[in-house]
């Protein structure tokens, strides 16, 4: 996640009717730009606006198609899934919860290794192609 989940942020991209509907349709199953264009009856830069914040916060994560023709398209799909505010002592607590799948995981805790190490985790592993498998 590329942004804090602070109350101020989070209103602000759900203040946004083009962002709910885009949640609320990529809920179901994943859409192209341009089917959220015609979902949500906004200009598609408004819509890629949206989708860009969206994918920035964690909301939406996006998919590359490869066609049967070949060419390639991108798919959203919501990884949101529920946000709760408590109001508490002067203050807001925010609790944002995003669906991540196994896959998805494992690679952000990958990334998040690397980053520590200061460097790529690739370097820090032995080369065990040029090894023969050993029968047991």
């Amino acid at each position: 996640m590329s942004n804090q989940w602070d109350p101020g942020g989070i209103f602000e991209v759900l203040a946004s009717e083009e962002s709910r509907r885009i949640l609320a349709a990529a809920s179901v199953r994943s859409l192209s730009a341009k089917e959220f264009e015609q979902i949500c009856d906004a200009s598609l830069p408004t819509i890629y606006r949206r989708i860009s914040v969206l994918v920035e916060y964690d909301m939406l994560s996006e998919e590359q198609i490869v066609d049967t023709d070949g060419s390639h398209s991108k798919q959203y799909a919501t990884d949101l899934q529920e946000v709760n505010v408590r109001v508490e002592d002067g203050d807001f607590t925010l609790n944002v919860e995003i669906r991540k799948d196994a896959v998805d995981k494992f690679g952000e805790l990958f990334r998040d290794l690397g980053e520590g190490h200061g460097g790529s985790v690739e370097a820090d592993l032995p080369d065990l192609s040029s090894e023969s498998p050993t029968e047991e």
